[in-house]
C-alpha cells in the first residue's frame, strides 16, 4: 500500500508541483492587478479547452462559442438577480442552460459537414446578440445588466480578487480534469476516430452524428460556467461582450497553442491574455494582433505550438522502471529472443 501511494505521488509529482504553485501564487503577487489578469486567463483557458473538444478532438470547426458563453452568463445574471438564487445553483444551471442551447442548435447543424457547419455556428452567434439587443424586458439591449451580485458560496463572499482567484482556479482544475477523463475514455477514442476517419468510424459501427452532437453540447456546459464565473466577477454584461470577435479571440488561442492536446489551449490562452495587457498602448488594436497571430500560425505552424499528441508530465518510480528485452537482428528483423 505505501509502494502505491509513493508511486502515486512519483508518477504525478510534476502536475502536482503544477497545481501547488498556482495554489500559492496570490501569497507572494500581492498586487491584485495581476490577480485579475490570472482570473480573465482563467475563463478563457476554460473557453478554449471546451472549444478544443469541438475543434481538436472531433475536427469541426465552430466558429460561434461566444455565444454559449454569453447564454451562461445572462442566465446566471436573471437566475440570481431576478430568481435571486444562489450563486452555487446558478452556476451550474447556468452550464446547463447554455447545454440546452448547444444541443438545440447543434442537433440540426452536426449533421452538415464543412465550411456549412461553420456558417451555422457563425450566424447562431450573430442572432444570439441581435436578440440580447432588442428584448429589452429581459436583457435591458444595448444598456446590459448591471448589479450582479458577487458569488456567495454558503457564508463566504468572494469580494476580493484573491478570492476571485481561487474560484476560477478550481473552476479550472474541475474542467480540465473531467476533460481529461472524457478524452481517455471510450467515448474519447470514438472522437478522435471520427476526427482521423469519419467515413471509416461510421463503418466501424460509430454513430458519428450521436457522438458529435454529445460532444457539442458538453463543450457548452463548460462555455456556460465560464459566462456564469464572467457575469458575477465582472457584475455587468452587455451583447458587446459575447460577440463573434469574443469566438475569434478564442479561436486564435487554439491557432496559437494548438489543438487536440489539453497543453496548446492553456498555454494559447495564457499568452493572448498576457501579451496584448503588457502592451496596454496597442488595446485598441489587439484584434488586428489577433489576426496577425492566426494568419501567421496558419501560413508557418498550422499545428499550433504543441501538436495533436498527448503530452504526459508524469515521472517513473524506479521499481516501475521495465527493463528492455535484448534484441537480436537477423537480416533486416529484429528478434526478442536469440534464434
Amino acid at each position: 500500500m505505501l509502494k502505491k501511494g509513493l508511486g502515486f505521488l512519483i508518477r504525478n509529482s510534476p502536475s502536482l508541483l503544477l497545481i501547488a504553485f498556482f495554489a500559492l501564487l496570490p501569497l507572494f503577487l500581492k498586487d491584485a492587478y495581476y490577480l485579475r489578469i490570472l482570473s480573465f486567463i482563467g475563463i478563457y483557458v476554460i473557453l478554449a479547452l471546451s472549444l478544443n473538444l469541438i475543434n481538436g478532438y472531433t475536427g469541426l470547426l465552430s466558429i460561434g462559442h461566444a455565444a454559449f458563453y454569453g447564454i451562461g452568463a445572462y442566465s446566471s445574471a436573471l437566475l440570481t438577480l431576478r430568481l435571486k438564487l444562489p450563486f452555487l445553483i446558478a452556476l451550474p444551471l447556468s452550464g446547463l442552460i447554455a447545454a440546452l442551447f448547444g444541443y438545440l442548435v447543434g442537433k440540426p447543424a452536426l449533421r452538415l459537414k464543412g465550411i456549412f457547419l461553420t456558417l451555422a455556428t457563425l450566424g447562431f452567434n450573430i442572432i444570439f446578440v441581435l436578440i440580447m439587443i432588442n428584448w429589452d424586458s429581459l436583457t435591458r439591449g444595448p444598456l446590459g445588466i448591471a448589479g450582479i451580485p458577487v458569488p456567495k458560496i454558503f457564508f463566504f463572499q468572494f469580494q476580493t480578487q484573491t478570492g476571485y482567484y481561487y474560484l476560477i482556479f478550481v473552476m479550472v482544475l474541475f474542467t480540465l480534469g473531467s476533460i481529461y477523463r472524457i478524452i481517455h475514455s471510450r467515448f474519447g477514442h470514438a472522437l478522435l476516430a471520427i476526427r482521423d476517419e469519419e467515413e471509416a468510424a461510421e463503418v466501424t459501427g460509430v454513430n458519428t452524428v450521436h457522438y458529435k452532437n454529445a460532444i457539442f453540447t458538453l463543450s457548452t456546459f463548460y462555455a456556460g460556467i465560464a459566462g456564469s464565473f464572467f457575469a458575477h466577477y465582472i457584475r455587468f454584461i452587455a451583447p458587446e461582450s459575447f460577440t463573434f470577435w469574443e469566438s475569434f479571440t478564442v479561436l486564435a488561442m487554439l491557432a496559437l497553442g494548438g489543438q487536440g492536446n489539453l497543453v496548446g489551449p492553456m498555454v494559447g490562452a495564457a499568452l493572448l491574455i498576457a501579451i496584448p495587457e503588457s502592451f496596454r498602448v496597442l488595446s485598441d488594436y489587439r484584434m488586428i494582433f489577433y489576426g496577425f497571430v492566426l494568419i501567421f500560425m496558419m501560413l508557418f505552424r498550422r499545428e499550433g505550438l504543441f501538436r495533436k499528441r498527448t503530452y504526459r508530465f508524469t515521472l517513473t518510480p524506479p521499481w516501475e522502471k521495465k527493463e528492455t528485452a535484448p534484441q537480436y537482428r537477423v537480416g533486416d528483423k529484429f528478434l526478442k529472443e536469440e534464434p
